[in-house]
């Protein structure tokens, strides 16, 4: 029994089964991958690319983090401090690996907040810079205002004391500031 995706309807998979059967096996199994996933404010960034052997190397995708001089720890501190409210979890947002990430997400949606959020599933090294960034060992992790806050059931009881609406009040308001400027603009086009 294969698997499908489930964003493929049953024909257009059947579509793509035969297209790739008629590639030439070198290709099909002579990709690799750069791992990686970022969610930030509603918007999914996959960093994972499969490189074509017969793609020029100025055009090959390459791991920025590993050319680059940042650790993961950087990296993580960077997250922290530039997302007002950052989640690290199994999957992304819009399709949670797990029922504590699903729960943590669910929560922070009702309040409307830019969410920024990275999958620690690809990559274990980040799994683990994370945990040690945080001192803390599950998963989900959240950050608001670049501070540690806890897993899902934190921020479930955050919210269900009216605690969590408080710390994030000026993030939503921020938020909506943001979208009445906006819409003002764009009326001003017209």
């Amino acid at each position: 029994m294969q698997l499908r995706p489930a964003h493929l309807t049953p024909t257009a998979h059947r579509h793509l089964l035969v297209f790739l059967s008629l590639l030439p096996r070198s290709r099909q199994k002579s990709s690799s991958t750069v791992p990686g996933f970022c969610y930030q404010s509603g918007m999914a960034y996959a960093t994972t690319v499969h490189v074509d052997p017969d793609t020029h190397g100025d055009f090959k995708p390459t791991n920025k983090l590993e050319s680059s001089v940042l650790s993961l720890r950087d990296v993580v501190e960077q997250d922290v401090q530039q997302n007002p409210v950052m989640i690290y979890m199994k999957g992304v947002p819009d399709v949670p690996q797990c029922g504590f990430s699903a729960l943590a997400v669910k929560v922070l949606k009702l309040y409307g907040v830019p969410l920024s959020a990275r999958s620690i599933l690809e990559d274990a090294e980040l799994k683990n810079a994370v945990k040690s960034f945080s001192n803390w060992p599950t998963f989900p992790q959240i950050f608001i205002k670049g501070e540690f806050i806890g897993g899902s059931d934190i921020i479930l009881s955050m919210h269900q004391s009216g605690e969590l609406k408080e710390k994030l009040k000026d993030i939503a308001n921020n938020q909506r500031l943001n979208k009445l400027s906006v819409i003002k603009y764009e009326g001003d086009m017209v």
